[in-house]
């Protein structure tokens, strides 16, 4: 293995362990057991690949290396153990933001070495970045990331599409994924900094009210 896949991999499992992590801080602030901290763990960590594969028609990755599911396990232990006080909340925000970038860049690279299409990759790159983010909230009953006016999403598709427009470009894969990445993470930091949101929508007209009966 060259230094360079080492490193992938090592990127891979963190981004999988801080959003098992963030699954467990959900279990944590309704005192869940410590079975479905694991749940909880395993669904965010995973969920985000999962979906990816699925559609894409690949295997499952983490079917194939259970060593996924162990770093998800882990993460959940370690929130159990240490606990999620706000303080390691706000840390895990931050570390979010990294997973989040990383996982933008890697999806899109992994639909486009299976020959998909670029917008499609763009796609693969948002849905692996945010999906396990997605059931995190419906197990938790809390507003979706998808709902939420606060650049999340918009994030992962600068970083994923960033990422697959300089591979069209011909520019180097570690380069193309530098780029996605620091593109997804800057937007995400300004987010959580400045509270950036995009505009919302408004209507150019204004239904006058009723006249009084």
């Amino acid at each position: 293995m060259t230094p360079l896949e080492l490193a992938v991999v090592v990127l891979d499992h963190a981004a999988v362990f801080v959003f098992a992590a963030t699954g467990a801080l959900a279990a944590a602030r309704r005192q869940h057991d410590i079975i479905t901290f694991g749940f909880f763990g395993a669904v965010t960590g995973v969920g985000g690949g999962t979906l990816r594969d699925l559609l894409m028609g690949a295997p499952v990755f983490w079917v194939q290396r259970p060593e996924y599911l162990a770093t998800c396990l882990a993460a959940a232990a370690t929130i159990w153990i240490f606990g999620g006080g706000k303080f390691r909340e706000r840390i895990l925000i931050w570390l979010d933001a990294f997973g989040l970038s990383a996982y933008a860049v890697m999806g899109a690279a992994k639909a486009l070495s299976f020959g998909l299409s670029p917008l499609t990759a763009m796609v693969m790159g948002v849905l692996t970045a945010t999906f396990g983010g997605v059931i995190r909230d419906v197990l938790d009953h809390q507003p979706s990331v998808l709902l939420r006016r606060e650049i999340y999403v918009t994030a992962a598709l600068a970083g994923s599409a960033v990422f697959v427009v300089l591979i069209l470009l011909k520019a180097p894969i570690t380069i193309a994924g530098a780029a996605g990445f620091f593109a997804a993470l800057g937007l995400r930091a300004a987010a959580i900094l400045f509270g950036a949101t995009l505009p919302s929508f408004q209507p150019r007209t204004q239904t006058p009210p009723l006249p009084p009966a």
